[in-house]
């Protein structure tokens, strides 16, 4: 299909670019909003000419560097080439690129990490700055200048509102069938005049099929055909598939015990492996008509929607493996039916998450024994991803879980340690912790109460006896027993592992 067939409004056409004529347009030191969530919906051909660009600029002794807001991650042919020209000066909200995340922690690039119900609204606020050019990937264009949103839809309405400047990326490779799948709110607005948001179901449309632009910010328009990447998800090991049971047991149990209701509430899934694990066990697990209300749909929801498992999925990207991808494409008609993707601004909105009774399940880096997760940090410092939308749920959520195996580097690390070394969500957020040695609930505990459940279900055997150690020396610490700690010891764990490679070394048992 040409891009004749997919931009059907005139003025836009006559402003086609080449992606280099159209990276050009983008001076150093913007700061560029562009679209993509989770390796979904981002622009496939600007970000390489951005790089040749930065490239050709350095060497002729011109510092050219951007900074870019996008929704979420992208993928390495987006964050990876124009970190790699070193074209990134700021990034925001969420990174996986392993070149830009290199980048990152050497402090070459200013990352802010934020809660990714946050940004949308804090670029309106004004608080990030002034958005000086958006890039937007698109399939299509309206003979009436509407867009037509791609396989994620992420922050690209704020972006379209506020930047001076538009470049449209047109992709000819996704799915035209898409159109009507796509569900965008235009009710949201600065407070004090903020509206309610009526919304009472997980797969209410509230919205319109279409994102809106001024059709005088456009400046370029930029055919690409390339497909999102490919997603590969393992194949469930036994510890995801250990943690998986473990949820799907509880949340039989509570339904059992009335603090469920039966049609059950409905699900957000963070992503990975032990995620889909989860929606695999969902496959099997007795609960009938399930909805998704999440940020990411990937392969397990697709499966539960075939299924007859899962009537409903909302969420604002759908990220997948070739093969669901290929199954996505050839029954487009049947999932257009069935998915609603939205503004990340209303798949994480907090107040919508607790309306609707989330059921939240995401994964960390480590807890420690009184519940603090940690979801970001590597040994307090280095940067792994961001903490995402897992804040936007877990505090707001009915049921929300944190998952991780128990240890990690051949059993080198504890993910159960005696103090986090970065807290992403204090244990006040924190209800339900699940390792593959077993699930613990947090709720109505306290700390001295929480950090022996933490201890005896979730840490490995081999770190247990360690960590009991240290709690019976904690109380006896004279200055304070509610949440007891050996200050001197709290960190030691990981100042272990940076200096011998192991937790494990001269442990006190």
């Amino acid at each position: 299909m040409t891009l004749a067939h997919r931009v059907l409004y005139p003025d836009f056409l006559s402003r086609t670019l080449s992606a280099d004529e159209a990276a050009a347009l983008i001076p150093a030191g913007a700061n560029v909003g562009m679209s993509g969530f989770t390796g979904a919906g981002y622009p496939k051909a600007l970000p390489a000419a951005i790089a040749a660009h930065a490239r050709a600029e350095h060497a002729a002794g011109k510092p050219y560097r951007i900074n870019v807001w996008t929704g979420a991650s992208t993928a390495p042919e987006a964050d990876g080439v124009m970190a790699d020209a070193d074209a990134i000066g700021q990034r925001l909200p969420f990174n996986t690129d392993p070149i830009a995340r290199r980048k990152i922690n050497e402090g070459s690039i200013d990352f802010i990490d934020m809660h990714l119900s946050h940004v949308a609204q804090h670029a309106w606020f004004g608080f990030l700055g002034h958005m000086h050019v958006a890039v937007i990937e698109v399939l299509g264009v309206t003979a009436d200048g509407l867009l037509i949103p791609s396989t994620s839809v992420g922050n690209n309405k704020t972006w379209l509102e506020i930047a001076d400047k538009v470049i449209l990326e047109v992709n000819t490779r996704l799915p035209a069938e898409m159109e009507g799948m796509h569900d965008i709110y235009y009710g949201t607005a600065i407070p004090p005049r903020r509206m309610p948001i009526h919304m009472t179901q997980a797969d209410d449309r509230i919205g319109e099929a279409y994102l809106k632009v001024d059709p005088a910010k456009v400046i370029a328009v930029v055919e690409t055909h390339r497909g999102d990447r490919d997603n590969v998800f393992a194949a469930p090991d036994a510890n995801s598939n250990r943690i998986a049971q473990y949820i799907i047991d509880f949340l039989a149990h509570e339904m059992k015990m009335g603090r469920l209701p039966k049609e059950m509430l409905p699900i957000q899934s963070g992503v990975g492996n032990v995620a889909n694990a989860v929606l695999a066990g969902l496959l099997t697990g007795p609960f009938e008509n399930l909805l998704g209300f999440t940020e990411v749909l990937q392969d397990g929801m697709l499966d539960l929607l075939r299924a007859g498992k899962m009537s409903k999925a909302s969420a604002t990207a759908i990220s997948l493996s070739r093969t669901a991808f290929e199954d996505f494409e050839k029954n487009i008609d049947f999932y257009r039916e069935r998915i609603i993707l939205r503004p990340q601004e209303i798949s994480n909105h907090p107040e919508l998450v607790r309306r609707l009774g989330i059921i939240a399940m995401n994964s960390m880096i480590e807890a420690d024994i009184y519940g603090n997760i940690n979801s970001t940090h590597i040994m307090g410092s280095g940067m792994m991803n961001g903490i995402g939308g897992s804040g936007d749920f877990a505090r707001n959520g009915y049921l929300s879980f944190f998952v991780t195996p128990s240890v990690a580097k051949d059993g080198a690390i504890s993910c159960i340690v005696p103090m986090v070394s970065h807290v992403d969500h204090t244990e006040h957020d924190t209800q339900i912790i699940v390792t593959e040695q077993g699930l613990a609930d947090l709720r109505g505990l306290s700390p001295k109460q929480r950090a022996q459940v933490i201890i005896d279900q979730c840490a490995h055997p081999d770190f247990r006896p360690a960590l009991h150690d240290y709690v019976a020396r904690a109380q006896r610490n004279p200055v304070g027993q509610h949440t007891p700690h050996l200050l001197n010891e709290a960190l030691s764990w990981h100042q272990r592992y940076v200096d011998t490679g192991s937790m494990r070394q001269d442990l006190p048992v």
